[in-house]
């Protein structure tokens, strides 16, 4: 299920979508704050630019919206419904799983949005 050539490998591993063989980012770690959004020019392998046009990763924040809403769900859910905390710690529960999933839930916005227009070469992957 998770090997190269799939795009839940590329979405999970932040690797490039086009041959899976180098990270996008210069900085595994989502959690160095400053380094979050730092990433490549392009692949060392395949060449892939990830910088497709200027401003590619602005639609990003559209997957990014679809990420939050859904941790906030889950979050409430299992705060309310499962762990039965008030309204009020169910609501706390949320902004602090939110905020410390940000630099999470913006990389993963970002992979997933790469690769609805990238998609895995097996030539790529040859050269």
């Amino acid at each position: 299920m998770l090997k190269k050539g799939s795009i839940l490998y590329s979405i999970l591993t932040g690797s490039c979508p086009k041959c899976h063989q180098e990270s996008m980012y210069e900085d595994q770690n989502p959690y160095h704050i400053a380094n979050v959004y730092k990433m490549h020019e392009n692949c060392s392998h395949c060449g892939l630019h990830y910088q497709i046009e200027p401003s590619f990763f602005y639609g990003a924040m559209y997957v990014s919206y679809g990420l939050t809403v859904g941790i906030g769900i889950a979050a409430f859910i299992i705060s309310k419904v499962i762990i039965g905390l008030s309204l009020l710690q169910s609501f706390i529960a949320i902004i602090a799983s939110l905020f410390a999933l940000m630099p999470v839930t913006a990389r993963l916005a970002r992979n997933i949005y790469i690769n609805i227009f990238v998609h895995f070469d097996k030539d790529a992957v040859k050269k």
